[in-house]
This record gives C-alpha cells, structure tokens and sequence, in this order.
C-alpha cells in the first residue's frame, strides 16, 4: 500500500438492489469482484439514498445535501446555479472532478441565463454538469417517442456504435436494448417478454464494456498527469430495460430467482399511497410471476456483467498502481422492487427500494485494521461528498454539506455523536398517482425516518403516517402507523422529523466559525446601537465619534 490517498474512483450503478451481490448474501448470483472489493475495504449494510428515485438521489451524493435543502426533487428538476457540487469542493482542496457516465442532471438553463453565465465558459460548463469536468457524458436513455427522444442531446454511446457498423438510426434502441424475433423483427427490451432473448449487440459493444473502455481511456490519459483526480465513473446498468447480451442473457433462470417477499395482507386496507403505487402499471405487472420469472434473470445478468467489467476495471488499476493510492466506491442510486411489495420499479421505502450497496476501499495505511469488516451503523448517500473531501485533504464546510465523512468508519473508529437516524424523502407531485389521489404538488410529499428498529413515513396531504418495525417484522409486511398502540413511537418519530425540518440549511455563504467571530467585536466596525453614555464602552469603539468638531453649522438666531 502507498499509504496515502491520492485519487478517487467513484463507481455508480443505477438501480442495483443492496442485496443483489453475492457477498451481500444473494445464494445463486456470484458477484467476485464487487466481493473482492470488499474484502479489501469496508461494507456498508445500512446506507439509505436521500430519495428513491434517480434524479434527486443523484443530486444529493453530488450536493451532500438533502433533497429538502437543493430541491431538485425528482427527475429532470434543474439544480439551482447556486448548489455547490463535489467538484466545487474538491477543487478548493486541490482535486480535479471529472465524469465518465451518467448524471441525470438537468442545467439550470433559466438561473445562467439571468445571472448571464455562457455555456460555453469553464464555469458554465461545470453549471451545467453538476459541477463535474465531463470527459464523456450519457445518461443512457435513448428511448424516442411520437414527441421525439427522452433525451434532447447527442447520444455518445450512438455515435459509438454507429461508428462500429451497426446501421439503426437509433442502435441504443434497436441493437443495445433489442432482441431479434424469430421472424427477423425487432424485439424491443421495452417489452419485457422479450427479456430472455440476448440483446441484438457484440457484447463487447454493450452499454457496460463500453462504459468501461471510456473509464480505461480517461485513467490512462490521468497517467501523464501527477494531478490527483476524481472520477466519478456512472453506470446506466442494471437499469432498464431489462435485456442483456450474450452469454449473459442465459446464465440465469427462474430456478436462480428468490421468492417475492410480500405477502396478501399487505393488500388488505393498504396506505392509500402505498395503494397508488401497488396498483399503478409498474406494481401491477411485477405482482405477475411471469413478469417476474422473465425479467430477473436477465437483471441478474446485467449485474453479472457488470461484476465482469469490474474485473477488468480491476486489473487496469493494479497494472498501473493505481489500486495503490486510489479511494475506490461501489454504490448505487437506488434500488428496485422486482416485485416485492406488490410493486415495481423504485420510488417507495422499503429497503429493496431505498438502501442500496455501498462499499469503500481506502488505501491508506490507517484503514488497513478495518479491512474486510462490516459496517451496520446508519449511513445517508450524503456522507460520501464528505468523505470524499476530507480524502482529499479538504476542510468539509459543515453549513453547505449535510453528511459526514465515513472515513473514523474505515480506519476502525466510530464517531462517539454517530446520527440515530437517517431520513429519505420523495416527491411524487409529477407522477400519475398524485392525479389518482387528488393531491396538490405541495402535499405529494413522504418523508423517511429509519433507526436501528423503527422506519417511519410521513405523508403530507392528510394522510395517515406509515410504521414498521424492522426488528419483528425485518421484511415489512405490518403498516403499523394506523395503530393506536404505538402512539408512543410515532410521536418520536414526528419530534424526529420536526427536529430535522428545522435544520440550519440555508445559510451556506457563512460559515458557523464566522457567524462566531462576529460575536466578538459588535462594535468594531462603528455601529454602536443600544449604547446610551460613551463610558459605557472601551474608548476604542468610540474612537472615532469622539474629539473637537472642526466645524459648526448651526444656524444663528434671527434678528428683530
């Protein structure tokens, strides 16, 4: 080990479940490298994004600030030209920060055209990227409609393939994302019956691979520089669709998949929230077995590639020495359903939702005693931008980030003053639900609290708050919130919340130590409100409204 942290590698990969890793516990899928990677670093069992949808969990690990406090609250919400980001802080400390990947982050085009920031400068562009120098940025959803496609910019990874031979006006769509029908048509990935077939692509040429090459290109270039870097590396897999490219696409079956962890009385008198969601077209088609018997196998393929690419990542880092001097994180932005719960996708609280993986490899001397441990204290994705700083050399500006760094947690200590909760919360005002409840935007709002026994939510709108507890019923089947027998916990539930609703959040261009130090001198600069005799105050505050007058100006008495 060189002893010393130098660089940071900043993995992401979007919508992969905490539990599907093998070293995580998952009994048929085998996960070696993200494993070995553990083995060398610690895992964190208890980490919970700050909301369980992409966009707003993503602005939170680039903010290290609540959704609450940036308030780009779900996709495609810009985040204000104000928010600083990791790289802002990280460049303060001496480190660059750079993207290869996926952000899904929307600019804040109407703030940089009032305050007249030009995309084309270094700041605009650094606006606009989440504060990230891009090397290469794709957001990997290439989908296209009767209105045009999702994503209104270029496609890199079009450009890739299309430059490889492969002739689809759209091969994101057509090739990537797509099987071939026994009768020569398209079978789209978006159709999820068609998640056996193999993707239509080379696997070298697939999303995962070649996200990977583009991170080899941009670590070799950073071989002829000294400069220590970030580079947040950000996968759109195993994300949907739901398809993946051979040999992968047939390493798994129904035989591979564990059961769904739901159960019929949580469809007995459910939240009407929770309702919403189970009976919207995502809950309704996971709740199918075959739905389910299709779709995860290939899931579980898309992580097995995914675990292939870290290999090779892997192998490049050792080559170069870079495993040596390079913080290496695995996590993800959230995480998915598969059909438990009744539900699919993301965008609720239990935990195959909101906990995801995470696991920090520091290389560092001082971390070589928590090697290979595990971690279950409560974790918030925020606390990476912190970690990340103080890794840096940085001084974590406590007023504008909100997490904590984990580093005490990977060198073997725990901090005495550790968080006994962690919150989440999501808006769902632009979804379909919100229509289906008759609610306004201002109250399609839940909030997470979680400790180490109870999670809680709150649901603005008038509805009743949701309860469970985590220690007697682990896979949350029992909504408590509506029984009068644990008054008790809600109400410390809703002092919780109310606590951290009232949080100093806003007051990022003071720092505390110098709100202090104004304390100290209220005189120093003249203004001496509530002083009634000058003896009242030290001679040097009075200084300078004391002495001859050199003039008078006042008016003689009229004469007769």
């Amino acid at each position: 080990m060189a002893g010393k942290i130098k660089n940071i590698l900043f993995i992401m990969f979007d919508q992969l479940r905490f539990d599907y890793l093998s070293c995580a516990g998952h009994p048929t899928l085998e996960t070696p490298y993200i494993d070995r990677l553990a083995q060398k670093g610690v895992r964190f069992t208890r980490a919970y994004v700050q909301s369980p949808v992409c966009g707003a969990s993503r602005m939170s690990f680039y903010t290290g600030r609540y959704v609450h406090s940036h308030g780009a609250a779900w996709n495609n919400y810009p985040l204000k030209v104000g928010e600083m980001t990791l790289g802002d802080h990280l460049r303060e400390a001496g480190m660059d920060a750079f993207l290869v990947g996926k952000t899904h982050m929307k600019a804040d085009e109407k703030g940089m055209d009032r305050l007249g920031v030009s995309r084309d400068s270094v700041i605009g562009a650094r606006v606009s990227e989440c504060g990230f120098d891009v090397y290469l940025r794709d957001d990997g959803l290439w989908g296209e409609g009767p209105s045009g496609f999702y994503d209104k910019r270029r496609s890199p990874y079009n450009e890739y393939l299309k430059a490889k031979g492969y002739e689809a006006e759209n091969p994101w769509a057509e090739n990537a994302n797509a099987g071939v029908a026994d009768d020569g048509e398209v079978a789209s990935g978006w159709f999820m019956k068609n998640a056996r077939m193999p993707a239509n692509i080379r696997e070298e040429d697939s999303e995962t691979p070649w996200l990977t090459s583009r991170a080899i290109d941009f670590l070799e270039e950073r071989r002829k520089s000294d400069a220590p870097w970030l580079c947040h590396l950000s996968y759109i897999k195993p994300h949907w669709p739901y398809i993946v490219p051979a040999p992968y696409h047939a390493m798994y079956g129904a035989n591979h998949i564990l059961p769904a962890v739901r159960h019929l009385d949580e469809r007995a008198d459910p939240h009407p929230v929770y309702a919403a969601f189970m009976n919207n077209p995502i809950g309704q088609a996971f709740s199918r077995d075959e739905v389910r018997e299709t779709v995860i196998p290939a899931y579980m393929g898309l992580i097995k590639q995914c675990d292939d690419q870290m290999g090779r990542l892997y192998a490049y880092l050792e080559e170069s020495g870079r495993m040596d001097d390079t913080m290496i994180v695995v996590t993800s932005d959230h995480g998915d359903y598969l059909g438990d719960h009744w539900l699919g996708e993301k965008d609720l609280f239990h935990d195959p939702s909101v906990k995801v993986p995470l696991i920090v490899y520091d290389p560092s001397r001082e971390a070589d005693a928590a090697r290979g441990t595990i971690c279950d204290e409560l974790v918030e994705t925020i606390d990476l931008a912190a970690t990340f700083i103080e890794a840096a050399g940085g001084e974590v500006p406590r007023h504008i980030v909100e997490g904590r760094s984990l580093l005490p947690f990977l060198r073997g200590r725990k901090p005495e003053d550790w968080r006994n909760f962690a919150v989440s919360e999501y808006d769902y005002s632009p979804t379909p639900m919100a229509s289906e409840l008759g609610v306004e935007p201002k109250d399609a709002r839940l909030f997470m609290i979680v400790d180490r026994r109870w999670k809680f939510v709150h649901a603005e709108g008038g509805f009743p708050p949701m309860l469970f507890d985590l220690e007697n019923d682990p896979q949350e089947f029992a909504d408590l919130g509506r029984s009068g027998a644990h008054a008790d916990v809600i109400e410390l539930m809703y002092g919780r919340l109310s606590r951290w609703a009232r949080r100093l959040s806003q007051r990022t261009t003071v720092s505390d130590a110098e709100a202090i130090a104004r304390r100290n001198n209220p005189y120093a600069t003249g203004i001496l409100i509530g002083v009634y005799d000058e003896n009242e105050i030290e001679p040097r505050w009075s200084a300078k409204y004391s002495g001859p007058a050199k003039q008078r100006f006042l008016l003689e008495p009229e004469s007769d």
